[in-house]
């Protein structure tokens, strides 16, 4: 077993002690920032040593850099430089603009592609988006600290890219869980054998039936979890029990709302301080429920581990790698006058999630309307129109009817 580094296998002393020094400085660094200023300027950050310490500082949201975003374009006051001192500037749906440092796998995900046994001689077909989010960057600073070379791919031209991962010998696959089985089926339609025996996946579920898949045909399929954010959080190692938390950031499980830990094993929201020192998110909410995996994984890494993706605290919901959230469902609404309420409708068919929008209204300019899905939400979805009145007043407006179990 060969691991990215000895950080991997610290003893929990050697953790502690590191974050004992780590969290002090990622704290100062926080409070010269004008979007922490209200927030952590009584603080004593030399106190801030330890987890139970850091439990006592307030959560910091999404919806909160989203706020100071809008008020402070474009980073709200949370990092370090001005925009032109960063590689990227990225726009997630919301939107919300993310730094990059551009080099040094500064998102961290060199660490999950060595657990999943890429590195030098391997050619990773990278899928995920270069056009505004920053996975597929995020990945490739990953394969880069690994050694591996890039195949820069992105999603659609599917024929092209099998053809391309044919000719250049592509041996790994990094995108979303289900974009390879789309890759692979167009292989097996042009009858095309690639060479694909590792892949890194993330930005989705990966259902166990699809795992399985995978394993048929030869491929060995890890998943990590990580957002623009963040970057790198927890990921899977060969030995596939849970998640290995990162060696950079400090995960906590809270209660949804409130920021204070839950028990040990309870479900809860995953809470993140991250120790990049350009972008210093402290107690950063995910809106992502998990629950901490007692013991050390097999593999020998020794990090805390968490169960992995477990549901989302809110509605807000992971479709085919992006999320979708309720303000964007209410600005569809609002885009067509005649349209009462909409309810958005996650499933799976086959091994794809599937989106289908329910409008409450009595239009019928149903190209209109999926004109404004694919616009607001970002994705194609199935529009069906509801009677007045006919969908449920329970609230919801995002409903995820996928099984993960």
């Amino acid at each position: 077993m060969t691991y990215f580094d000895a950080l991997e296998t610290r003893s929990d002393d050697e953790r502690a002690a590191f974050w004992a020094e780590a969290l002090p400085r990622q704290i100062a660094c926080a409070q010269g920032l004008a979007g922490y200023e209200s927030r952590l300027a009584s603080v004593d950050a030399d106190a801030v040593t330890d987890a139970a310490a850091l439990a006592r500082l307030p959560v910091l949201r999404k919806s909160d850099l989203g706020r100071a975003q809008a008020a402070h374009p474009p980073f709200g006051g949370y990092v370090v430089r001005q925009a032109a001192g960063f590689a990227q500037v990225f726009q997630s749906p919301g939107p919300i603009y993310e730094p990059s440092g551009g080099e040094n796998d500064w998102w961290r995900m060199g660490r999950f592609l060595h657990a999943a046994g890429i590195g030098a001689g391997d050619i990773v077909q990278n899928c995920f988006s270069y056009h505004l989010t920053p996975a597929g960057m995020i990945f490739e600073n990953g394969a880069r600290a690994v050694g591996a070379a890039v195949l820069p791919a992105g999603t659609g031209q599917t024929e092209l890219q099998v053809t391309a991962s044919r000719d250049i010998g592509v041996t790994a696959y990094a995108g979303t869980p289900d974009y390879l089985k789309v890759l692979l089926d167009k292989a097996d339609a042009m009858g095309v054998t690639l060479g694909i025996t590792k892949a890194a996946v993330g930005g989705g579920a990966l259902f166990p039936s699809l795992r399985a898949e995978y394993a048929d045909r030869g491929i060995r399929c890890l998943q990590s979890y990580a957002t623009a954010d963040l970057g790198n959080i927890a990921y899977e190692s060969a030995a596939m029990e849970g998640m290995i938390v990162d060696e950079h950031v400090l995960v906590e499980i809270v209660t949804p709302g409130t920021g204070n830990p839950v028990a040990p094993g309870e479900v809860g929201e995953v809470v993140v301080t991250t120790l990049n020192p350009d972008y210093p998110l402290i107690r950063f909410a995910t809106g992502d429920l998990s629950a901490v995996l007692p013991g050390i994984s097999p593999c020998g890494r020794t990090n805390m581990r968490i169960k992995g993706w477990m549901g989302r605290a809110d509605q807000t919901t992971k479709i085919k790698g992006m999320f979708v959230r309720p303000e964007q469902v209410a600005a569809l609404v609002a885009r067509h006058a005649e349209v009462a309420k909409a309810r958005v409708v996650v499933t799976r068919e086959g091994e794809m999630d599937a989106m289908a929008v329910h409008l409450e209204t009595t239009g019928t300019d149903m190209p209109g309307y999926s004109a404004s899905v694919a616009e607001v939400l970002k994705l194609k979805g199935r529009v069906e129109i509801a009677e007045p009145g006919s969908l449920p007043n329970d609230g919801l407006v995002i409903e995820d009817q996928r099984k993960y179990d």
